[in-house]
């Protein structure tokens, strides 16, 4: 028996991509969260419209990278580093039919 953490980790994934083929994207899990399963390096846990995507689920996120309703988007970064875009998945989702990644 997995840990509840695995489990919970699957769960998400699995939502990931049930929520990404009912928006209209091809989908789909990594067998064990393995990305090598589906040709892809091993922190690859779903292909969502062909972009690989790390899931991660937490009890709690940090209010600060939250996207306040106002906003469209979260932009963070550490200093000296990347800058990362947060947003919520349907927003994602709807950006990419924009762009027509299906």
């Amino acid at each position: 028996m997995s840990s509840p953490s695995k489990a919970k980790g699957n769960r998400f994934e699995r939502l990931v991509v049930k929520l990404a083929k009912k928006a209209g994207f091809t989908a789909e899990r990594a067998y064990g969260s393995n990305g090598k399963s589906l040709g892809e390096a091993e922190d690859v846990d779903c292909l969502v419209g062909g972009f690989k995507i790390q899931c991660k689920t937490r009890k709690h996120i940090a209010n600060w990278i939250k996207v306040p309703e106002s906003c469209d988007a979260t932009a963070v970064k550490e200093n000296r580093g990347d800058i990362f875009v947060v947003m919520r998945y349907d927003d994602w989702l709807d950006l990419l039919k924009l762009i027509g990644e299906e």
